[in-house]
């Protein structure tokens, strides 16, 4: 099949896109934190607060049947969920 009309290509990408874009929030935040601080100390509590939010949310969804009823439709819904998160994440941070 070729790659445009396979769905899992476009969930692939989708997943690419989302560790770009993890890498560059991971990268931001490793300046927000390095520069110490209130400010840092506040940034590293607010990183594992999410990642707790974010995991707990995708679970609730597993378990409530959110993510839908096939294997692309978790996936393609999960790496919705995450993108969503991380690119919110990544304005905030390049803000001056």
């Amino acid at each position: 099949m070729p790659p445009a009309r396979n769905p899992w290509f476009k969930v692939g990408l989708d997943a690419w896109s989302l560790g770009v874009e993890a890498a560059s929030v991971i990268g931001l935040r490793t300046l927000a934190i390095a520069s110490g601080g209130p400010a840092a100390d506040a940034e590293a509590r607010r990183m594992i607060s999410e990642k707790v939010d974010a995991a707990f949310a995708l679970q609730t969804l597993a378990v409530t049947g959110g993510l839908g009823l096939t294997p692309l439709t978790a996936t393609s819904r999960a790496v919705t969920l995450y993108r969503r998160k991380v690119k919110a994440n990544r304005r905030r941070l390049s803000r001056p």
